[in-house]
């Protein structure tokens, strides 16, 4: 019987790891990439992280480079392989988890290859890049167009003098949409207006502020009250583009008709692709056997199931903080779920005689 068995291997995972060692625990670590890099070499080519490095880093290794440079998505991947090499892990690349099941002892881990894996504990640690979120409008299946999600967007490229409609509020669909429109016809179609947050103020990142005022460990029931949607971090060349009307912001359309769209106002207009950046929802499929899931969505407090002692999770959104799935913030919640799973582990239960 193994300890514990954390499914994922990049930021979440490694953090998750790292942090069972300080309770004497060697996790194996199980990464279906050719990498422990997590998701970070699919993102867009363009991608670079919103902390700067001297905020980017993880317990035990700093962020090589200028302090105030912000990390392009090669050099994070580059990190994270560095980053590997310094946990006391069993880390099994290319290995796809397909489900869990419980077990009179704790769990087993079954994988693609027919491996399967006693374990303890199990921390799931696969963030959401490989559960793209892809809304259905009316008349979505008939577009002659192409529909696709910003999970599959790595440059303009493809898209040179389309006209081209990216479909999202946030970061991502806000900095696909100014890189697209250099090269192409685009408009950022959006339910509200871009709700925007400087980079820097009073001549400091944003992170510096997060971190000095303690934003980033307020919970997340907190945050729903300071939080009207979802925020843009805006270096601003992002809000002068929408502004100075370089970038067209526009609300949602509502249909999609043949080759073309139905805005709110009942103009129909050709467009060649629809990109939708929408988000994404947790991977955590290989749990349904669990019956842990409601609507895709685990049932946890702060990173423990609710319904399987020994379950935990590293890497959701706003998992207990403004920073829990980000590569600064992984880390606090990977000490807090690793205590506990430690502990029962351990069996706790009987050694204070409850059981």
């Amino acid at each position: 019987m193994n300890d514990v068995v954390i499914i994922g291997g990049g930021q979440s995972g490694l953090s998750a790891a790292r942090a069972l060692n300080h309770h004497g625990i060697r996790p194996i670590v199980l990464e279906a990439g050719a990498e422990p890099t997590g998701s970070w070499a699919d993102y867009y080519d363009s991608l670079t992280v919103f902390s700067p490095a001297r905020y980017s880093g993880m317990p035990g290794q700093d962020f090589p480079g200028e302090p105030e440079n912000y990390p392009h998505r090669d050099e994070v991947v580059a990190y994270l392989r560095r980053y590997a090499e310094t946990v006391d892990a069993d880390i099994r690349t290319a290995t796809t988890v397909t489900a869990v099941e419980s077990t009179s002892e704790g769990f087993v881990v079954r994988t693609a290859t027919g491996e399967d894996i006693p374990a303890a504990g199990v921390i799931a640690a696969t963030g959401s890049f490989g559960n793209p979120h892809r809304p259905e409008l009316p008349g979505q299946d008939g577009f002659t167009g192409r529909v696709l999600h910003v999970a599959d967007y790595r440059n303009p490229k493809p898209y040179q003098g389309e006209r081209v409609v990216v479909v999202g509020g946030g970061n991502s669909g806000v900095q696909v949409a100014h890189e697209l429109a250099e090269h192409s016809d685009v408009t950022l179609a959006t339910h509200a207006p871009v709700n925007f947050l400087p980079q820097r103020r009073d001549g400091r990142d944003v992170h510096h502020w997060l971190v000095e005022s303690g934003f980033d460990q307020l919970p997340p029931q907190w945050l729903i009250h300071y939080l009207g949607g979802p925020l843009v971090m805006d270096t601003g060349d992002y809000r002068a583009a929408i502004d100075s009307g370089r970038l067209h912001r526009r609300d949602l359309f509502t249909a999609f008709d043949g080759d073309r769209v139905v805005w709110a106002d009942g103009e129909r207009e050709h467009v060649d692709t629809v990109l939708f950046a929408t988000g994404y929802r947790p991977n955590l499929g290989y749990l349904e056997p669990l019956a842990t899931l409601q609507d895709g969505m685990p049932l946890h407090t702060g990173g423990l199931s609710m319904t399987h002692p020994g379950l935990g999770y590293v890497g959701l959104e706003f998992q207990r903080s403004f920073a829990s799935n980000t590569l600064r913030g992984a880390h606090r919640d990977a000490e807090y779920v690793a205590e506990a799973l430690a502990a029962h582990v351990h069996d706790a239960p009987t050694a204070v005689g409850v059981r």
